[in-house]
C-alpha cells in the first residue's frame, strides 16, 4: 500500500498518463429505446413505489456523465422506466427536492424501489447484490451524524475499493461537499484506481478533485469560457472588477436563491465595482431562466443542464449549493464557500471604503 507522498505521486502519474493519451473514458451509449419481445437488445428495467409522492417527475442520469439526463414520470406513487443498456452503470435518481438515490444498473436486470418520500434514507432497492449492499449502507447510516456517516463511508471504500459503491460514496461524502478534503479524496481515489484501473468513471472524479485543489485562497481562478442562458459568451477574463463573485444556485434551494437576491442588492450598491456570474445547477433550464427573470438578475447565468456533471463546475471546484468564489480584478481568489452573511461582510470590507 502506498502512503503519503507516494500515493499523491502515483495518482499524479495517473493524471500525466491521461494527458498523454493512455487513459481514456469509454462513454456509455446514450440512446434510449424500449425493447420488444424477442429482441436482441439488452435493457435495464427500474420500477418503483413511493408513499407520499402521488404524482410528479424524477430526474435520472449517469454518474460522471456516463448517461444522458432523462425524466421519469411518477403517477399514483409508482413509476416504470426501461432503457437500453450494454454494460453496468451507476445511475443517480434525483427527487424534486434534489435528494438523490444511486441505482446500480446491469443489462437484462430488473430492479425494484420501495420507499417513503418523507424518509428517503430508508428506501429499499432490491434486485442485485450491489443495490442491496447500498441499501444496507443507507439504512446503517440513516441515523448517524454527518461525521459518523463520513467515517463509515471511508471504511467501506478502504475495505471495498473494487466496488462501484465506493465510487459513489467517494463522490457523495468527499467531493460533493462544502469544503472537500483534497488529500483524503486523492488517497481514497488512489485506492480505487489501483483496484479498478480500467474504470472509465474515474476520469470524471479525477477532474472534480483537480477542481477542488485549484480552489484555494491566493490561487488564480482557472480560465474558462461558457455560454449563458441567453446564448452570450462568458469568459473568466470578464471578471475584472475590484471584487467578483461566481456562485452556484438552484431554484429548489432557499439559501442559494436568497444569496442571489442579496447579490442583486450588492451589485446595485457597488455598481461598477462588483461583477457576478451565476451557475444554476437545475436540470430544468426553463425553470432556471424563469427564476432568474423573477429575481431581476442582470448578470450572466450559466446552465448547461448537466447538473453536477457540468464541466465548468468541475473545473472551478464548485460542488455544493450554494457555493461561491470571490476574486479580485486579476483573478486571484480572495475567498470561497462563504455563507450569505459572510459574503456580505467580505464585500463591505473590501468595497465600502472605496465606494464613492
Amino acid at each position: 500500500m502506498f502512503k503519503g507522498y507516494r500515493k499523491i505521486k502515483e495518482f499524479s502519474s495517473f493524471f500525466a498518463a491521461e494527458e498523454r493519451g493512455f487513459f481514456f473514458c469509454l462513454l456509455l451509449s446514450s440512446s434510449i429505446f424500449f425493447s420488444s419481445c424477442g429482441s436482441d437488445r439488452q435493457t435495464f428495467l427500474l420500477e418503483g413505489t413511493f408513499k407520499g409522492f402521488n404524482q410528479g417527475e424524477l430526474y435520472i442520469y449517469g454518474m460522471n456523465g456516463t448517461y444522458r439526463l432523462d425524466t421519469i414520470n411518477v403517477l399514483k406513487g409508482t413509476f416504470r422506466y426501461e432503457i437500453a443498456l450494454d454494460e453496468p452503470a451507476t445511475l443517480v435518481l434525483v427527487f424534486p427536492n434534489f435528494s438523490e438515490l444511486p441505482v446500480f444498473a446491469e443489462p437484462r436486470v430488473d430492479v425494484e424501489i420501495e420507499g417513503d418520500a418523507s424518509h428517503l434514507k430508508e428506501t429499499r432497492i432490491s434486485g442485485t447484490d450491489l443495490n442491496e449492499a447500498m441499501t444496507s449502507f443507507r439504512l446503517k447510516t440513516s441515523q448517524m451524524t454527518p461525521p459518523e456517516a463520513t467515517r463509515t463511508a471511508e471504511t467501506f471504500i478502504k475495505e471495498n475499493p473494487a466496488s462501484p459503491i465506493s465510487l459513489y460514496l467517494l463522490n457523495k461524502y468527499f467531493t460533493q461537499i462544502p469544503k472537500p478534503d483534497y488529500k483524503k479524496s486523492i488517497a481514497l481515489l488512489n485506492d480505487i484506481y489501483k483496484a479498478q484501473p480500467e474504470e472509465s468513471s474515474l476520469k470524471g472524479l479525477a477532474e472534480k478533485i483537480r477542481g477542488v485543489e485549484s480552489l484555494k485562497e491566493g490561487a488564480t481562478l482557472p480560465s474558462f469560457t461558457a455560454k449563458d442562458i441567453n446564448g452570450k459568451t462568458v469568459k473568466s477574463s470578464d471578471l475584472n472588477a475590484p471584487v467578483n463573485v461566481i456562485f452556484t444556485w438552484a431554484k429548489w434551494n432557499y439559501e442559494s436563491v436568497n444569496m442571489q437576491r442579496q447579490l442583486t442588492f450588492f451589485q446595485h450598491r457597488y455598481e461598477g465595482k462588483m461583477k457576478i456570474i451565476g451557475i444554476c445547477v437545475d436540470a430544468d433550464q426553463k425553470g432556471c431562466r424563469k427564476t432568474a427573470e423573477k429575481d431581476s438578475v442582470k448578470w450572466s447565468t450559466i446552465n448547461d443542464g448537466k447538473m453536477w456533471d457540468s464541466p465548468l463546475l468541475q473545473k472551478l471546484g464548485l460542488s455544493y449549493v450554494p457555493d461561491n468564489i470571490m476574486t479580485d480584478s486579476k483573478g486571484k481568489i480572495i475567498a470561497h464557500t462563504l455563507r450569505v452573511n459572510e459574503l456580505q461582510d467580505k464585500a463591505r470590507t473590501l468595497l465600502d471604503d472605496k465606494s464613492p
